[in-house]
């Protein structure tokens, strides 16, 4: 295996402009190699993690259920995070409510749906439910991951995560409010409406939210620095078609 030195002479070659060719010439190695480390930049993933053809990310064609990693990415942005393993391996879990169970079957599938033929496992916790997977790639298909909890970091989606978000935000939004929303009566005067609500302390996930309900044609405000609210009836009327109730 190469060393860590050579990556990241590599990497350095790379972000000055040379070529695979040149680089593989002035370092004496493959430019395979050479074009495999330049995709892992590319893609923000870890050093040692070797190409895997079932990764839509660093091996370009493989098959990917967008539809399932839009909504996967919201319980993620919302609930979900990774950690990493010997070997360069990433374990990736969501924790969800164990009173709605619907949500813990449609997570596990949407994690089986991106990552084909991994095992999924389901821990139980004090009122919640554990979702996870082991896979190389995680650290990929989540380059958001990062030390210390979202709302105290830079929160940014990759160009490729932001074309799959405004194709599929119906999808996306399902999975932020699966984890960090919820639909409520709100008292207007006299009068109970009901709404929803995303509650994060990330101001860029905030964003994404934000940036979601608009891709879907669903106006919003903000009545509170982690709060996004969805009042108005034909709005809310509208989440209803793709959310329905979380139980």
């Amino acid at each position: 295996m190469r060393t860590r030195a050579e990556y990241d002479a590599v990497r350095t070659l790379i972000s000055s402009g040379s070529t695979d060719g040149a680089v593989a010439s002035a370092l004496g190695i493959p430019r395979e190699t050479v074009r495999d480390w330049r995709r892992a930049a590319s893609a923000g993933r870890a050093y040692g993690t070797k190409l895997d053809p079932a990764c839509p990310v660093c091996s370009l064609g493989a098959p990917f259920d967008k539809p399932a990693y839009a909504y996967l990415l919201g319980l993620y942005l919302g609930d979900g995070w990774l950690s990493e393993h010997p070997r360069s391996v990433f374990k990736l879990r969501v924790s969800l409510d164990a009173r709605q169970p619907a949500i813990v079957d449609e997570c596990t599938k949407a994690i089986a749906d991106v990552a084909p033929g991994k095992r999924v496992g389901r821990q139980s916790g004090r009122g919640c439910v554990v979702v996870g997977a082991y896979w190389k790639h995680w650290y990929c298909l989540f380059p958001q991951h990062g030390p210390g909890r979202k709302h105290s970091r830079r929160i940014e989606l990759a160009g490729w995560q932001r074309e799959i978000a405004t194709a599929f935000p119906d999808r996306l939004l399902r999975g932020l409010i699966h984890s960090d929303g919820c639909r409520v009566a709100n008292r207007v005067g006299r009068g109970v409406y009901p709404r929803y609500l995303f509650s994060n302390r990330s101001i860029d996930i905030l964003r994404i939210f934000c940036r979601a309900c608009e891709a879907f044609g669903v106006s919003w405000t903000q009545p509170s620095f982690k709060h996004i609210s969805v009042a108005r009836a034909r709005d809310v009327a509208r989440l209803d078609t793709i959310i329905g109730p979380k139980h």
